[in-house]
């Protein structure tokens, strides 16, 4: 009997989220979700201030989708810095609508989404600025309102403002279980965790997918630690010891590193030191006796030292300082600038400008539904485009059939009309925690949300006609990923790929300098780690769109795992150096970085890196790190120009 042929990546990767919903629920986020756009719209409509309540639901709604599990001191930033990106659009599209330029109105959001598109390539909660920067300057411009627009500004602020203080009170109102950890602690105990695990697959096939669970634990960790700070914040003394027991963490991982590039199985009891390291950030008590192993190789020797090293930080003694791993202005300012953003930008500008123009010729006087869902689904980081526009389409069609349920339900015996659809809002946004981990199933609950509140704004246009909306936004989406230059997933994976190559150069390039501090070449590695994650998030997701948008991606999985390698065999270069190993010929690490640099650009203009010229074996001498180097250049120039 034959088998079933196997469904292909483009056509299954909707489903590949679906075993995230089983996921324990999110309580305290649903209490703040049931509590937010429900009672300010209510108040609105209460007091006779309808259009009020609306647009500070508008602002409590798009608050909970940026209400990630998250620590205390990064949620203010991350809700706030999106919202107020939402006041900018809401009051720039708002100033837009009263110039009555007619068609020309497309060209105007194209320009803002030129804006948006750039802003949403520095990171994650500037994609998020710049979504909510784009959607909403479509939403003034289209929605007609009988308020002014600073005062819509305003009101979608006390509506994002009411999600941060909910989730800054709360908690005090109602105290959570005293056992549970604090976001700063789980997130280094969860990079101790990552340590251990990395220390149980040493010498196993599973070494390098513990390598890569390490890296995110890091990123969780810093990002907690270190970024979406206030400018004015100012470190406790629990943030403080934090941040030197990750430093130790550091130290720890570098000496893990070596391990997995010796390739020696690591014994049972010394695997479990970071298993007590964990415990001990986790409940705050000491971690007991940690035992290291014998000093007989550069690995252990680096572990020996880090294990010391903890015992003397958990034991109150600071930590030698290694500062924050995170993007600065200017790297900010270049990606912003860079390949990424302008692709991405002009991806943006065309595709709500066409949607904008598309609208305005169809009848109703709500044409902002069609482009609003064009922002939404332009970004990239929302999964291969095929997979979200289906899902997109999907969630569109069940929410307009359930708001069309509750509408029918609710409505005849409601009282005054604007009652249900206040429920239907309260209702909704208690989902949206548990929503946001499937892009259809997150559609699906905003869109009876959004029905609701634009019903509450004036927009009684049925169901079925937004879903049409839905679909024509989707085929412009699609359209658009189909054009070359436009930030389509070549581009990012070109991008993202040569980003990660400098970054492996510029560790290399450290560990080979004598001079460069540890701090430095720490923060390094971390940029390198950090950037070969990101490239392999864009393999992953370039594999699975469908072939004309991202044929045969998939084949440069083997190029991120060769350049993980590489900055594994660097990291251990580096621990042998400082161990009293021969520092390299400097004209060797001249031809090194010289090699990495050729190969950034090469990826980054996408052609072949056939013109490498690597050392020989006579010039790497008996180095092992360094031979390792070049052996993982030579796999990267001929994966890369095949």
């Amino acid at each position: 009997m034959r088998a079933l042929p196997t469904p292909p990546d483009w056509l299954t990767h909707p489903l590949r989220g679906v075993r995230a919903l089983r996921g324990p629920v999110p309580w305290a986020a649903v209490v703040r979700g049931a509590l937010g756009v429900g009672p300010v719209v209510a108040v609105g409509v209460a007091s006779g201030h309808t259009p009020f309540g609306m647009l500070a639901g508008l602002g409590a709604m798009f608050a909970h989708i940026n209400d990630r599990p998250a620590t205390r001191a990064t949620r203010v930033v991350r809700i706030g810095l999106p919202a107020l990106a939402g006041a900018v659009g809401l009051l720039t599209g708002a100033w837009l609508g009263t110039l009555g330029l007619g068609i020309w109105i497309a060209l105007a959001l194209a320009a803002v989404g030129l804006v948006s598109g750039a802003i949403s390539a520095i990171g994650p909660v500037c994609s998020s600025a710049g979504v909510q920067l784009m959607v909403l300057a479509v939403v003034g411009a289209g929605m007609p309102l009988p308020v002014s627009p600073p005062a819509r500004a305003g009101l979608l602020l006390i509506g994002a403002a009411w999600v941060i203080a909910m989730a800054a009170l709360l908690p005090r109102v109602i105290p959570a279980r005293q056992a549970a950890p604090s976001g700063e602690r789980e997130a280094v105990a969860a990079v101790y965790d990552a340590l251990a695990d990395l220390m149980t697959a040493v010498g196993t096939d599973g070494g390098q997918a513990a390598r890569r669970r390490l890296t995110a634990a890091y990123d969780a960790a810093y990002e907690a630690l270190y970024a979406h700070r206030l400018p004015l914040h100012r470190v406790d003394e629990e943030e403080r010891r934090l941040r030197d027991r990750l430093a130790v963490a550091g130290a720890l991982s570098e000496g893990v590193l070596t391990l997995l590039w010796e390739d020696e199985p690591v014994p049972e009891r010394i695997a479990r030191t970071p298993a007590q390291l964990a415990r001990s950030v986790r409940t705050g008590l000491p971690p007991g006796r940690l035992p290291a192993p014998v000093p007989d190789t550069a690995g252990n020797v680096a572990m020996h030292r880090a294990v010391l090293l903890a015992a003397r930080v958990f034991d109150g003694e600071p930590a030698p300082p290694v500062g924050a791993v995170v993007p600065g202005h200017r790297q900010r300012l270049r990606r912003a600038l860079g390949p990424a953003g302008r692709e991405y930008a002009a991806r943006v500008a065309l595709c709500v400008g066409v949607s904008t123009a598309l609208a305005q010729q169809l009848p109703g006087a709500h044409w902002y539904w069609l482009p609003a869902t064009a922002a939404f689904l332009v970004k990239p980081d929302m999964g291969p485009l095929v997979s979200r526009a289906l899902s997109r389409a999907l969630g569109t069609a069940v929410g307009v059939a359930v708001f069309g349920a509750f509408a029918t339900l609710l409505a005849p015996g409601a009282g005054a009309p604007g009652v249900w659809p206040v429920a239907v809002a309260a209702v909704c946004s208690a989902l949206i925690p548990v929503s946001v981990r499937h892009f259809a199933l997150q559609t699906a609950v905003l869109t009876p949300l959004l029905l609701s509140l634009v019903y509450l704004g004036g927009d009684t246009d049925p169901g079925f006609t937004r879903l049409a909306d839905t679909l024509l936004a989707c085929g412009v989406v699609l359209a658009a990923g189909a054009l070359p230059g436009l930030g389509g997933p070549r581009a990012q994976v070109s991008v993202r790929l040569s980003l990660a190559v400098r970054a492996t150069r510029d560790h290399l390039d450290r560990v080979l300098t004598a001079e460069a501090p540890y701090a430095t070449r720490l923060r390094l590695r971390r940029e390198a780690y950090r950037a070969l994650a990101d490239a392999r998030r864009a393999v992953e997701v370039a594999s699975a769109e469908h072939p004309p948008f991202g044929r045969d991606l998939a084949a440069w999985a083997p190029v991120v795992l060769a350049l993980e390698k590489i900055v594994d065999a660097a990291t251990a270069c580096g621990v042998r150096l400082d161990q009293g190993a021969p520092q390299p010929d400097p004209a060797l690490a001249a031809r090194l970085r010289a090699a990495l640099s050729d190969l950034a650009d090469a990826v980054a203009t996408r052609r072949p890196p056939t013109d490498l010229v690597l050392p020989a074996g006579a010039a790497v001498g008996d180095c092992a790190t360094i031979a390792d180097v070049t052996a993982g250049l030579r796999t990267v120039r001929d994966l890369a120009a095949g």
